[in-house]
């Protein structure tokens, strides 16, 4: 599959914009995420991208690396030693790791896509997928005016396939507005819960919609995000 490359590019810009005029202040106020500043959540965009750009480069000499050498501690270290960046030093960084990672992807080719990396064990393609929920999910986490209406359709839905799997088996999932349906597993018919795409993305992404999908009775209790599989050591 040929990953949404240029609608990534596109996010990115829309995110460079949306920051663009940020002042220290609001740097260090609460973003939507619990324990989370806005300066927590653009130190992770920034170095979300500079993970994924490390994987490409590796991927593209056919080698695989480990996104963190020291996994998730690693991750949020980097998180909270960046988060108390100036708003420019913020804006710098975020341009020049996502410049980074688009001049990566710029060398890969058709082939090059489905090379492995070991971001959820999976390959190239998948990370630029990854790489386009965190930026349009986390935008909204900013609370700087981007909300889940102003995601693409086609990005929602893509977030609809991903996090289906938080739903119980049986479930059904009906977007009102583009007249399509995702179905949960192989069990029995089950809840039926509906709205628009953009609102059932938001929903099953654990962000609030502009207006909440419904079902018959109680929407659906949602399970854990999907897990990142473990490093597989004998692949490293």
């Amino acid at each position: 599959m040929q990953p949404p490359v240029a609608a990534v590019i596109e996010a990115h810009r829309t995110l460079e914009r949306v920051v663009a005029k940020l002042s220290d202040q609001q740097v260090a106020e609460a973003s939507a995420l619990p324990g989370w500043s806005r300066g927590h959540v653009l130190a992770h965009l920034t170095d979300n991208a500079r993970m994924f750009a490390r994987l490409a480069e590796h991927a593209l000499r056919g080698e695989l690396v480990a996104g963190y050498n020291g996994g998730v501690d690693e991750r949020n270290a980097i998180i909270e030693a960046t988060a108390g960046r100036s708003a420019a030093e913020h804006c710098a960084q975020l341009a020049l790791h996502t410049a980074g990672l688009e001049a990566s992807w710029a060398r890969a080719t058709d082939v090059d896509w489905s090379r492995p990396v070991t971001f959820r064990n999976a390959n190239l393609a998948a990370t630029v997928f990854a790489r386009w929920r965190e930026a349009w999910i986390h935008m909204v986490d900013l609370e700087l005016g981007v909300r889940p209406e102003d995601w693409p359709e086609d990005l929602a839905a893509h977030a609809i396939d991903f996090l289906l799997g938080r739903l119980p088996a049986g479930t059904r999932v009906r977007a009102k507005d583009v007249d399509r349906q995702w179905s949960v597993g192989d069990g029995p018919p089950g809840t039926v819960v509906t709205g628009g795409v953009r609102d059932l993305a938001a929903w099953l992404a654990g962000r609030t919609p502009v207006v909440s999908p419904v079902a018959a009775g109680e929407l659906p209790a949602l399970g854990p995000w999907p897990p990142h599989p473990p490093q597989r050591l004998d692949r490293l």
